[in-house]
């Protein structure tokens, strides 16, 4: 294993309680049998105000520990007490393979743009919150190798060390659940840049207002180099190059624009070699997907869409929208923007969904909608749709909430759409 010996450094002589056993939470415990089968870890299955309880089912306030690894899902208040050195998979990652890694996070597009970085990058290997996690890599890895790391503001609570290359890609409204406030979810995406060196480089977009006022109003100095970056001020070989991405609408074409320049400091490769990748790259699912048509319907998943800002980006880039599915669980985030956007653009249909949908359609004085519909169930919505959009018309799931009230995630909530489609 490449810098075994540096990893096992960090864990040696430990004591490790690894609290959580989701997908992490295993890796980290099939990291520790195999690196170090002597070493004492125990795993907390559930954590409450300082209490754990063992896979067994024993609660305790005082189990004999000195580090915690924190799964991603674990929010950070719950650790009243600092007895202990809290890390995650995250943080020991990056404390041996930070300088090989580019991170990339933001509240919308880093699958996508993780993805697509990796794409431009041939034999890097991709990881993170995409659903691999960091530790299932390390025998893969080599001198000279690449990690490309999509990271979520919960793998970043905890860190000592950036990556040697990280984009932060924006900034909205999300996981309030989760923090305190939204600045302390906004600091936590800060920490992909807040722990790097002089050699190393930070990409953030001008374009989005919270990242740039969270940028260049930190009251902390970064010490890597920055490179702010706007989809509205680009050169005219990145005009050229961006016109081959097949992804539609303004956010994707910027998160393209750092996708190329970050392989281009990367690979050192000159940008115009990008362009046929950049070409065959195929959008993720559930991310603006088209589905395909039935009764001369063109369907659109867009299941990731949790935020209002992701819903109206995904209106913009399609255009024409003749029916929008919105609303799920609803955590609270400020729906006005939305509620604004779709006063002033005509969708002839609007159907809500959830407390979130609920909400939506109280925030309006008068629904901007020819046909409205309250339902939660999609076996319903999708006949609907069907019924009222015109022939060469187009639906878009764009949810604008999290699914956790009906869907296991956003991933179930886009393949149950996609079957209720087909089942038409």
């Amino acid at each position: 294993m490449y810098r075994e010996e540096q990893l096992k450094a960090l864990l040696a002589g430990r004591q490790i309680l690894i609290a959580g056993y989701g997908r992490e939470g295993q890796s980290a415990e099939r990291l520790l049998k195999k690196l170090l089968p002597e070493a004492r870890a125990t795993v907390a299955t559930q954590v409450d105000g300082g209490r754990w309880r063992s896979q067994t089912g024993e609660w305790s306030e005082k189990w004999p520990f000195d580090m915690v690894i924190k799964s991603p899902g674990i929010p950070t208040f719950q650790f009243p007490t600092l007895g202990f050195q809290l890390s995650s998979l995250t943080d020991l990652f990056l404390q041996v393979y930070g300088d090989m890694t580019v991170g990339v996070t933001g509240t919308k597009g880093k699958s996508t743009t993780a993805s697509l970085i990796h794409h431009l990058l041939p034999g890097s290997v991709l990881a993170g919150n995409i659903g691999i996690p960091l530790f299932d890599i390390l025998d893969s890895l080599e001198p000279g190798s690449v990690v490309v790391a999509e990271l979520s503001c919960h793998q970043l609570e905890v860190l000592h060390r950036s990556p040697h290359v990280a984009v932060l890609l924006n900034l909205f409204q999300e996981h309030l659940d989760h923090y305190e406030d939204y600045m302390g979810y906004k600091m936590a995406k800060m920490q992909i840049a807040l722990h790097q060196g002089a050699d190393d480089h930070f990409f953030y977009c001008v374009d989005n207002a919270e990242l740039r006022s969270m940028v260049e109003g930190g009251a902390r100095k970064l010490e890597s180099t920055v490179h702010p970056y706007s989809v509205h001020d680009i050169s005219r070989d990145e005009s050229d190059l961006l016109a081959s991405c097949p992804l539609a609408g303004e956010h994707n074409r910027s998160n393209a624009l750092v996708a190329c320049r970050v392989a281009h400091l990367v690979s050192h490769r000159p940008l115009s070699d990008f362009r046929s990748l950049l070409s065959s790259f195929h959008g993720l699912r559930h991310r603006m997907e088209r589905v395909g048509e039935k009764f001369g319907i063109t369907w659109y998943d867009d299941s990731i869409s949790t935020i209002p800002e992701a819903a109206i980006a995904a209106v913009r880039a399609l255009g024409r929208v003749d029916t929008l599915i919105l609303g799920g669980f609803d955590r609270g985030i400020d729906y006005m923007p939305l509620v604004r956007f779709l006063s002033e653009h005509t969708i002839r249909n609007l159907v809500f969904v959830g407390a979130a949908g609920r909400r939506i359609l109280s925030s309006f004085d008068t629904p901007p909608a020819a046909n409205v519909i309250v339902e939660d169930d999609y076996a319903a919505i999708v006949p609907w749709c069907a019924m009222h959009t015109p022939q060469g018309g187009t639906v878009l799931l764009s949810p604008a909430a999290a699914s956790y009230d009906a869907f296991k995630n956003f991933e179930e909530r886009g393949d149950f759409f996609r079957q209720k489609i087909m089942e038409l």
